[in-house]
């Protein structure tokens, strides 16, 4: 049982590596997006709430990166934090790349919804890691008991 559960640890750093891609897409479409839309006679990047919600973007996901690089070097020096920190990096990641791409969501307004914007395939890519290799809530539960 232990040998299988300690085959987890490697999903978990996936999962959450694969929202971090997911959160960079978005995080660049919607950089773009936000060059070229205006309102207001202006591009929306130039409102100061518009430049705090892409500073809170940017920095979730630097900090959910920084998180799944520890969790995979312990992963890969056989660590006994190993499966703590993939859990901690899961839970992060999937949950702070998973509001990116909502927010992501919530910069392009209603066009957002749209297929034509890739922001909507994001959307709903990410909200499925959340419950991958484990839900979040076990892994508030695998580091608790660490």
């Amino acid at each position: 049982f232990k040998i299988a559960m300690k085959g987890l640890d490697g999903g978990r750093v996936n999962i959450a590596s694969c929202s971090i891609g997911g959160a960079q897409a978005a995080l660049e479409t919607t950089l773009d997006y936000t060059k070229t839309r205006t309102q207001f006679s202006q591009p929306v990047n130039s409102f100061q709430n518009t430049q705090f919600q892409l500073a809170d973007m940017i920095t979730s996901l630097h900090t959910s990166r920084l998180l799944v690089r520890q969790a995979a070097t312990l992963l890969d020096q056989s660590s006994q934090l190993a499966t703590a920190y993939c859990a901690m990096a899961k839970l992060e990641a999937t949950e702070k790349c998973y509001n990116v791409c909502d927010q992501a969501l919530q910069l392009h307004g209603g066009y957002g919804y749209l297929k034509d914007y890739p922001v909507e395939q994001y959307v709903r890519d990410l909200r499925v890691h959340r419950i991958l290799e484990g839900t979040n809530e076990i892994m508030k539960l695998i580091v608790g008991r660490q």
